[in-house]
């Protein structure tokens, strides 16, 4: 009944929700709330490059008339404006986007010119509207020319009581010049901002030639021009953003390693890359330094001022300068890669990843349409006024009959349509006429009106002409950008190399020095600074070298360059490789690390030799001699170890309980030379051995007795004054000759080498020394270091005992030798 009685009375009834598919009604909002970010939001116009707050911002500023010849105003009169009538979202959205346009550090060619706190490149934020003031910048009022002339689209604002422009006419291609930066929905924008000379120099290469490439527009565009300067890397990374609109390009803050009156070494960073906080640069640092991460840096002092950037970084006097600048590029932001993704909407709908040259048509596109609107503006306007010209004109040759008609009616609208009737005037024309002041009357004034009307004809010949000749629009948009090329362009604040930065390897980060190896016995190992060991008279005690642990002496002490490669060969015949750097710093009286910590050696293993291989030693002439302890040579090439993996590989293949004792690094005509702790000593021509695999056994070198084993092998070029030293065990040294020892084939006894007594006891170790070597580091069993010039240790005959090297302790022996 209820529902009869509504029907009746005609009143609506209810209907019930139509059920819908959830997925379906997701996919379709999302989809326009996504569509809405992009187009509304986040995304620029390729046409005039704003983001629509941008754009409203400055139309805003443009009708309250603050151009920059005007006065400035509070920064909450210019958002209060675009808030009303055009952005009906916040507050702080329409302000920060107005402090990013004032800002100098974050546009190459700021929008706004603002009065007040604006925000730094310290991250510090812009002081409130109200304290802030506001004008355009001149070269903004560049993006408003001849917008009254109906050059672009208007459109109603949110709520259609105004009307906004949809793009600005934009006489410069502000979208490469400022660049921008937005985050839509499953899409960014990451565009760079250019220099101005550069930029209209391409397009006007474009209008000259529309079939140039990106290589023809590269000429001109060198790359990024950040607003902070900095330098950028590599012109082929460059290319292919430019062509694909997608890419990475690296940049660097600019920063000298210099020195101070004092003479301690700086660092003076003069600009950092686009887009990094300096205050969190600084920050980076410190807590680098703080953490031990990079080490030799003393203080750090933000010294930037109105003259511009500058952070000063004091090192320590040890410090080595390249090292730590090297650190700071790796770890800090003052190396970055600027990720270019340059998307932008295609007529304000569509987004698109866009080249260069994209871009550039797009402008020369958009001002081709200005051009032409303008034209007809103004073509229009003139044909208005050539019309009531021609009509004054005509009305001024037949004065006396239109003054006669106008008096003779009766009223204002009575002339009009007479004059109209007698004379065929338009009804503009009658209006102009009845509206004449009598001072036209007078020849000067009508010969104004001829002349007015003669120019007002040229002119629309002229505009008529322009509209039919394409050529000549875009003769006018070249000529615009040549003179806004000239009113407003500046040199490159960003370096170009062309080049790839190289890339920072751990090697960088190093310093390369000359540094001592130790390997104990036991297998611990340290890497020493060699000044750690002061030189002394020979027969010296020598001071603490090591702390090592009970029944442990030294094996290895070898002297190389941090960035050198060091292989370790162990008894078993397997091959190491590390990086002298690997290798942890130690003090001089440090015990070091195990081994094993850098190497995956196997139970039982043990490293019997380590050679260090600099890398000028890295070419086809270089082999290595492996020598075992029973007298058995292997000769194989480098390259079989030139790449070692970190779980080692075979070296040489062994005989039942023989080991590997020593690997030399050999080169083409070089001789080897073999010493035994009896005091025999074998030299024959590399060439007397055949290069063999790397998994081959090898052939015998020398010929044994009972009792005798190898202490020292040696390769030696025949015609260097290289010398023989030999050390023994109880501290007694001496240099020979090597032209004493005749030169014999592989595998005999050998001749004597050193006389071998109780007071001398067995050779411990045996080096070859040339001119280089200029003092050893000798290291005794139970830590005691001497190091000593070689100047100090005569050169004597192959039968003598030699002289006292190094004074020992009671139940010490000298371990091993190293030279310098």
């Amino acid at each position: 009944m209820k529902e009869k009685d509504n029907e009746k009375i005609g009143e609506k009834v209810p209907l019930s929700p139509q059920p819908s598919d959830i997925v379906s009604e997701m996919q379709t909002s999302y989809l326009m709330y996504a569509m809405s970010v992009i187009v509304s939001r986040a995304l620029p116009d390729i046409r005039d490059g704003l983001k629509p707050v941008q754009r409203r911002i400055l139309y805003a500023m443009h009708r309250l008339g603050l151009t920059f010849g005007a006065k400035h105003r509070k920064s909450a009169t210019v958002v209060g404006e675009v808030l009303g009538k055009y952005h009906p979202h916040g507050d702080a959205s329409v302000y920060d986007a107005m402090a990013r346009m004032a800002q100098d550090f974050s546009l190459r060619y700021p929008m706004v010119d603002g009065q007040g706190n604006w925000g730094s490149i310290d991250g510090d934020a812009q002081a409130a509207m109200r304290y802030t003031e506001a004008r355009m910048s001149r070269i903004a009022g560049e993006m408003m020319t001849d917008i009254e002339k109906d050059t672009v689209d208007f459109t109603p604002n949110y709520d259609s009581s105004q009307k906004e422009p949809v793009i600005l006419p934009a006489a410069i291609p502000q979208l490469l010049l400022n660049g921008s930066t937005g985050i839509a929905v499953g899409m960014a924008t990451n565009i760079p901002p250019h220099n101005l000379k550069e930029i209209t120099d391409a397009a006007v290469c474009l209008i000259d030639n529309p079939k140039a490439g990106t290589d023809d527009l590269l000429k001109y565009v060198k790359g990024p021009d950040f607003p902070t300067g900095g330098v950028i890397f590599n012109q082929k990374d460059i290319h292919q953003a430019y062509a694909t609109g997608r890419g990475s390009i690296v940049a660097r803050g600019e920063a000298e390693i210099t020195e101070k009156k004092s003479g301690q070494p700086q660092i003076i960073v003069s600009s950092i890359p686009y887009m990094v906080n300096k205050a969190e640069l600084l920050t980076k640092i410190a807590d680098l330094v703080h953490d031990k991460r990079i080490e030799g840096i003393k203080d750090i002092r933000d010294e930037s001022s109105r003259e511009g950037l500058r952070i000063a970084i004091d090192l320590k006097t040890e410090a080595y300068p390249q090292k730590i600048l090297n650190s700071l590029y790796k770890h800090t932001d003052l190396e970055k890669s600027f990720h270019l993704s340059m998307l932008a909407l295609i007529d304000g709908r569509q987004p698109q990843i866009v080249s260069l040259k994209s871009i550039l048509e797009e402008f020369i596109k958009h001002r081709v349409i200005v051009i032409e609107r303008r034209t007809r503006f103004d073509l229009a306007r003139a044909k208005e006024r050539a019309h009531i010209l021609e009509g004054l004109k005509k009305a001024l040759d037949h004065i006396d009959k239109v003054i006669k008609t106008i008096k003779s009616s009766k009223d204002r609208e009575d002339a009009r349509l007479n004059l109209i009737k007698q004379f065929q005037f338009s009804d503009r024309q009658a209006n102009a006429i009845l509206e004449m002041k009598l001072q036209t009357l007078a020849n000067l004034e009508r010969q104004k009106i001829e002349d007015e009307l003669k120019e007002k004809l040229k002119l629309i010949k002229d505009l008529d002409a322009l509209l039919k000749d394409p050529k000549k629009i875009r003769r006018i948009l070249k000529e615009n950008l040549e003179k806004i090329s000239q009113q407003y362009g500046d040199e490159r604040k960003t370096k170009v190399m062309a080049s790839a930065p190289r890339s920072i390897s751990t090697e960088d980060l190093i310093p390369e020095q000359e540094t001592v190896l130790v390997l104990t016995q036991g297998g611990y190992v340290k890497r020493v600074n060699p000044q750690e060991y002061k030189a002394q008279k020979r027969g010296g005690k020598g001071i603490i070298g090591l702390a090592a642990k009970e029944e442990d002496a030294v094996r290895e002490f070898i002297s190389a360059g941090t960035h050198d490669d060091l292989l370790f060969f162990s008894d078993k015949g397997k091959v190491y490789q590390l990086k002298m750097y690997e290798i942890p710093e130690g003090k001089r009286t440090a015990g070091g690390k195990s081994i094993a910590n850098f190497l995956s050696l196997a139970a039982g293993e043990n490293i019997t030799s380590v050679l260090a291989v600099p890398k000028s030693k890295k070419d086809a002439d270089v082999s290595l001699a492996m020598i075992t302890q029973n007298g058995i040579i292997k000769k194989t090439t480098y390259r079989h170890f030139e790449d070692v993996r970190r779980s080692g590989i075979i070296a040489v293949k062994l005989g039942k309980g023989d080991t590997l004792r020593w690997v030399n690094i050999v080169r083409k005509g070089d001789h080897i030379l073999l010493s035994t702790k009896k005091g025999q000593a074998i030299r024959f021509r590399e060439s007397d051995l055949r290069l063999m695999g790397r998994t081959a056994a090898g052939v015998r070198a020398i010929r044994l007795k009972k009792d005798d084993e190898l202490i020292g092998a040696d390769a030696v070029d025949p015609k260097s004054s290289a010398l023989l030293l030999v050390v023994s065990e109880n501290g007694f040294g001496k240099k020979t000759a090597l032209k004493e020892y005749r030169l014999q084939k592989r595998g005999g006894s050998g001749i004597k080498t050193s006389k071998v007594t109780a007071k001398t006891g067995s050779l411990v170790d045996a080096k070859i020394i040339n001119e280089e070597n200029q003092e050893i580091i000798a290291i005794s069993k139970n830590g005691q270091v001497i190091r000593t010039g070689l100047e100090n240790i005569p050169v004597l005959g192959r039968q003598t005992q030699g002289v006292r090297v190094m004074r020992l302790n009671l139940k010490d022996a000298v371990a091993s030798l190293t030279c310098l």
